[in-house]
């Protein structure tokens, strides 16, 4: 049923698959000998943060913090709103924000300033996608998954006014479904 909307799509299950293994593998080396605290960003984090995970060797936390920009639309705004904290401190931790999608870099650069303020050891950040022509700051994320074009995408997370989301790829959504 929601294929109907889709226009093609641009990362496919497998290949989301093998992106989070070597995501998983990279930084299960990098972070060795340390416990990493991965930070989720919800609600488009869900899919992707569960499937990286099972892929990390490590001894790991993980928590969720509700943050967002897009407010229904299909442009990020510049009115970021932390809509769900982190219920425990990131004194000293080494954080590792998990993300579907850096666009226009706004949110992750409120987070990260945000973390380092209360005090995080480092920060860095994990994307199944990128997408720099969308940048409106200058971000690079440490880790990244795959870079996109500037198209509107849904899917793994991913949504158009809340939907979308359980698709189990990513795939460009149909100009006429937003513009409606």
């Amino acid at each position: 049923m929601l294929e109907k909307d889709i226009e093609r799509v641009l990362v496919s299950e497998s290949e989301i698959d093998a992106i989070c293994k070597r995501l998983g593998a990279q930084i299960t080396k990098d972070y060795a000998g340390q416990k990493p605290l991965i930070v989720g960003l919800l609600k488009g984090c869900m899919p992707f943060m569960a499937e990286l995970i099972k892929h990390i060797d490590l001894y790991c936390e993980i928590e969720l913090m509700g943050v967002s920009s897009y407010h229904g639309g299909i442009s990020s705004s510049a009115d970021i709103r932390i809509t769900k904290d982190l219920e425990i401190t990131v004194k000293d931790r080494h954080i590792l924000i998990a993300e579907d999608i850096v666009d226009t870099g706004k949110t992750l650069d409120v987070i990260v300033k945000l973390l380092y303020h209360r005090g995080a050891a480092s920060v860095d950040v994990v994307t199944l996608l990128d997408k720099p022509a969308g940048r409106v700051l200058e971000f690079v994320p440490k880790y990244i998954g795959t870079v996109i074009p500037k198209e509107f995408v849904v899917g793994f997370g991913l949504d158009y006014d809340e939907m979308y989301r359980n698709l189990p790829y990513v795939g460009v959504l149909k100009p006429e479904v937003y513009k409606k």
